[in-house]
């Protein structure tokens, strides 16, 4: 049973968790994507799930901004959890001054353009690379006991690579950030609205509903849309975008029960998700 809960998603910080569990309930090869929650946070949260950091065995991180990484070296000090990035990434995380005096000797790095076995046997992750405005950023394809399951947050602008893995996961986690009519008419400087809106900065409810009508095949079961802004969005107008371009590619793809519709969640900016079952 491959199940799945978001810690935190938005600037307050990110933090996700992806897990494989036997019959009993156990889970003992999880994979964590991003520490910007606390790790004392991360602690009291598994617990509600009865579960400990036992649950996980690697980190992911997709890019140097503090709100991914701000507890990343409190993380490597007191777990030593091996912490998978591109060697770009490691080059910028062992410069961060929260970082770099604890994050040696968990330092991993991942090939760029390959298949990646973080956990053996269980998991194996393919970074890509998408733009934001960080060092590098990556965008993270990952198979967990064959279950395919995509997160893409931080993107500027949606990409084919992106795309294309994205079409063949049963599961994809996707930045809906900003409603541009909020942007553009509410109080943040000229210059930070550009910066959001370049290509480079984060994707907004359009441009997601747009790519979810190109990445939708009849084999993805669940959207969830992350990074939502705190001044410059809604769920309810996040979902309303996503759930009409879900809606569009329906009606020209029908399928062929419509219990096989995927199931479109905006995770809370603040507080953790429910743990939920993707398989």
């Amino acid at each position: 049973m491959i199940r799945f809960k978001s810690f935190s998603s938005g600037s307050c910080g990110n933090c996700y968790f992806l897990g494989s569990f036997a019959e009993d309930g156990s889970c003992s090869h999880g994979v964590v994507i991003d520490t910007g929650v606390s790790l004392r946070r991360m602690k009291k949260e598994l617990e509600r799930e009865s579960l400990g950091t036992g649950a996980f065995s690697a980190i992911l991180v997709t890019h140097d901004h503090m709100d991914h990484v701000r507890s990343l070296g409190s993380w490597c000090k007191h777990l030593k959890k091996p912490v998978w990035a591109t060697y770009t990434l490691h080059g910028a995380l062992i410069h961060n001054y929260m970082v770099h005096p604890w994050i040696n000797d968990c330092r991993r790095v991942l090939k760029e353009d390959d298949w990646n076995e973080i956990i053996p046997g269980h998991v194996s992750v393919r970074p890509f690379i998408v733009p934001h405005d960080a060092t590098q950023t990556c965008g993270y394809a990952i198979v967990i006991d064959g279950y395919r399951f995509v997160i893409m947050t931080d993107i500027g602008r949606m990409t084919p690579e992106a795309l294309s893995y994205a079409y063949n996961a049963g599961t994809v986690v996707v930045e809906s950030n900003y409603d541009p009519d909020m942007l553009i008419h509410g109080s943040y400087p000229y210059l930070l609205k550009r910066r959001i809106m370049d290509g480079n900065g984060h994707l907004s409810n359009p441009e997601c509903a747009e790519a979810i009508k190109q990445f939708m095949h009849p084999g993805l079961r669940h959207i969830f849309l992350c990074h939502l802004s705190e001044h410059n969005n809604t769920p309810e107008l996040a979902l309303e975008s996503a759930r009409g371009a879900l809606s569009e590619w329906l009606e020209a793809h029908p399928l062929p029960d419509p219990s096989l519709t995927p199931w479109i969640v905006a995770l809370p900016r603040e507080t953790p998700s429910q743990l939920f079952t993707l398989d």
